[in-house]
């Protein structure tokens, strides 16, 4: 009886202490467990994470592959405008060089001409010594006893006039010539019947040109038709 009484205890003692083993290894198993859950949730979540990352990575990637252009087609582009670039720079070239050689043209014509001209002041001047040289001998010929000084002065008048002939001077054509008005200037209108209208009938100072610039217009007389022949003329105009 004592022997049965005692294993009893012991029996109870050992159940209760496996109890207590196993109530433990139980909780420690089931943090175990829940501490695995939790970790396994924390992949999941970094996994899902790392994902969607690389999702943004990715279309970020494709995003700028996709707005950045093709490199042939952006080596064209920088071709065609280099030359289109230097195609405007031949043509300002051309457009300079082409002024350049009007300028060099224009100055030496300029030159040419002021070196034609030079003389033309001093010209005008000498013009005004002639004119008192025909007064002169216009007015001794009609003196008697002056032909020796009118032979003299005459020779000193073509002596001048062959010195500035010359240089380019020659007289304006006008007794006897249709008026111009661009080497004549009428002083007087004289009507006449025996020439034809806007005749030069007189000379009254001579004009002179030099090369082919005028000096001076002639100051001569012009003819005109009578009033009677004018209305003449305008009567057949109007018929």
């Amino acid at each position: 009886m004592e022997k049965q009484g005692n294993g009893q205890p012991e029996e109870q003692e050992k159940t209760t202490d496996q109890t207590a083993f196993e109530e433990s290894s139980g909780t420690a198993n089931g943090k175990d467990v829940c501490q695995e859950q939790a970790d396994r949730q924390d992949e999941l979540e970094g996994q899902g994470s790392e994902a969607a990352g690389g999702g943004e990575h990715a279309e970020h990637d494709a995003q700028a592959d996709q707005d950045t252009p093709d490199e042939l087609t952006l080596v064209r582009a920088q071709l065609v405008a280099q030359e289109a670039l230097a195609k405007e720079k031949d043509d300002l070239l051309l457009r300079e060089r082409a002024e350049l050689e009007n300028f060099k043209r224009r100055m030496q014509r300029e030159k040419s001409e002021s070196l034609r001209f030079a003389s033309e002041p001093l010209l005008r001047d000498i013009l005004p010594v002639i004119d008192n040289l025909e007064r002169a001998i216009a007015h001794a010929k009609g003196s008697e006893g002056s032909q020796a000084l009118v032979e003299g002065v005459e020779l000193v008048l073509r002596s001048l006039l062959d010195t500035i002939g010359r240089h380019g001077v020659s007289r304006v054509k006008a007794k006897g010539e249709a008026f111009d008005p661009s080497l004549h200037e009428a002083v007087v209108q004289v009507e006449n019947t025996e020439v034809a209208p806007n005749t030069v009938l007189d000379e009254h100072q001579s004009g002179y040109q030099l090369h082919d610039r005028l000096l001076r217009p002639a100051m001569v007389s012009v003819s005109k038709a009578p009033p009677q022949v004018r209305k003449e003329e305008e009567e057949k105009s109007e018929s």
